[in-house]
C-alpha cells in the first residue's frame, strides 16, 4: 500500500496508538500484541551458519530469498517496526496426547492441526488489525504475515515481547507455554518498541532429551532433515529407513518437545470455534484413517493443514505408522490391501511396513 502524508504525530501520539493497538488486537482474539524494530543483524548470523550446516534439509525456501528473511526493511521497504502477536491453538476436550502416543494402534497428529488450517483466519484477523490501525491513521506502509514469507517469526515475536526462543527453538511464553500461533505486520509507522522477555529455561533440557529423533542437536539448534515434523510434512519423498522406527505413531508432525516442557502447564485451551478437533482426529485409529479413498481424504481435510502434504504423503506417513503398530491381523490386511498402490512411494513404505510384521510382499 502507498503511504500519504500523516500528520506530524508526537511520540506521546505514537505510545497511545501502540497501546490502542494492543487493544485491538486482544478484542479480535489474540491473546498478546507486542511491537519490535526491524533489528537482526545476530540473528542473520545464525541463519547463515544454519543454513551452511544443511540444516534446512529440503526447505529450499529457507534460504531462497537470501538475507531478506532477516532485513526485514529488505522484503517490505520502509519498514519501520514489526507487529507481532499470538494466538493460543490448543484445541479443548482433545485426548490426551500422551495416551495416544501409548496406544501404538492410533494416529497422533499434532494439536495444532487437529482444526482447519490456521494460515486463513490468522491472516484475516492480522488484516483486520491493520484495517483499524488505518482507520485511525490513515494511509500507511505495510504487509501482513502468517507463516506465509521469509519471516522469522520467532525472533521477531521474542524481540517484541511475546516471548523467548526456548532449547527447542520454538517461542515461549511463561503465561502460556508454546500452543500458540503467530502472525505479524510490518509497517513504516514508528511505534515504541516493547522490552524483549528474558530466557526462562534455565538448565533445563527436557525438550533436548526427549526428541525421539535427537533432532535437537544442542540447545536451540535443531537440525530439520531428522524432525518427525519436518519429514512427516516438509520432507517429500522416502523418509530415512534408520529413522522410520523412531516415528512411532506419529503421522503428522510431532508435539513431544512441547509435551515435557514445564512452561506448557501454564498453557490455556484456544476458544476459536476453527481450531476445535474435526473428524475425531485427536483420537482415531491408524487402520481407520489408513483405509480413506482419496476422494475422501480431500472431502474430510479440505480446509486442513493436513491437506496441504497431499494423499500420497499422507499414506507414506501412515504407511510408517502401521509399521510401528502391534502386529495385529487388521493391521496386516490394511497394508496387504495397499501393497499395490500406483504410488512407489507408498508402495516402498508398505513393503517396509509388512516387513517390520514379518510378512515378505511377493515379486
Amino acid at each position: 500500500m502507498t503511504s500519504i502524508p500523516r500528520r506530524r504525530e508526537s511520540s506521546a501520539d505514537y505510545a497511545a496508538l501502540a497501546r490502542q493497538i494492543k487493544e485491538w488486537g486482544n478484542d479480535l482474539g489474540f491473546q498478546q500484541v507486542g511491537i519490535a524494530d526491524r533489528e537482526l543483524g545476530e540473528t542473520e548470523t545464525r541463519l547463515l551458519d544454519w543454513l551452511g550446516k544443511g540444516y534446512h534439509g529440503e526447505m529450499d525456501y529457507m534460504e531462497r530469498h537470501g538475507t531478506k528473511r532477516s532485513r526485514p526493511g529488505a522484503l517490505v521497504p520502509g519498514t519501520l517496526r514489526v507487529i507481532a502477536a499470538r494466538m493460543n491453538y490448543s484445541p479443548p476436550g482433545a485426548r490426551d496426547s500422551h495416551e495416544v502416543m501409548r496406544e501404538g494402534s492410533r494416529a497422533f497428529i499434532s494439536r495444532y492441526a487437529l482444526g482447519r488450517d490456521y494460515h486463513k483466519l490468522m491472516r484475516a484477523r492480522m488484516q483486520k488489525l491493520a484495517d483499524r490501525i488505518g482507520q485511525e491513521v490513515g494511509d500507511f506502509r505495510y504487509r501482513v504475515f502468517t507463516d506465509s514469507a521469509p519471516v522469522m517469526e520467532v525472533e521477531l515475536a521474542g524481540k517484541a515481547g511475546l516471548g523467548w526462543r526456548g532449547k527447542h527453538t520454538l517461542l515461549l511464553n511463561r503465561k502460556a507455554g508454546s500452543y500458540f500461533f503467530l502472525g505479524e505486520i510490518y509497517t513504516d509507522l514508528p511505534l515504541p518498541v516493547d522490552k524483549p522477555q528474558d530466557d526462562h529455561c534455565g538448565t533445563c533440557q527436557k525438550c533436548i532429551d526427549v526428541c525421539p529423533t535427537q533432532a535437537i542437536v544442542a540447545p536451540y539448534q535443531l537440525d530439520a532433515r531428522r524432525c518427525i515434523s519436518y519429514l512427516t510434512i516438509e520432507h517429500k519423498g522416502s523418509i530415512p529407513e534408520e529413522l522410520r522406527p523412531l516415528i512411532g505413531n506419529r503421522v503428522y508432525g510431532c508435539d513431544d518437545c512441547q509435551l515435557v516442557c514445564p512452561w506448557n502447564k501454564f498453557a490455556s485451551p484456544s476458544s476459536e470455534p476453527d481450531f476445535a478437533v474435526r473428524n475425531g482426529l485427536d483420537d482415531v485409529t491408524l487402520v481407520e484413517l489408513f483405509g480413506w479413498s482419496e476422494a475422501e481424504f480431500h472431502e474430510r481435510l479440505a480446509g486442513s493443514a493436513i491437506h496441504r502434504i497431499g494423499y500420497e504423503r499422507w499414506l507414506r506417513n501412515l504407511s510408517i505408522g502401521l509399521g510401528n503398530a502391534p502386529s495385529l491381523t487388521v493391521v496386516i490386511h490394511a497394508l496387504k490391501a495397499r501393497a499395490s498402490q500406483s504410488s512407489g512411494l507408498v508402495r516402498e513404505h508398505v513393503a517396509w511396513a509388512l516387513a517390520r510384521h514379518g510378512v515378505k510382499i511377493k515379486e
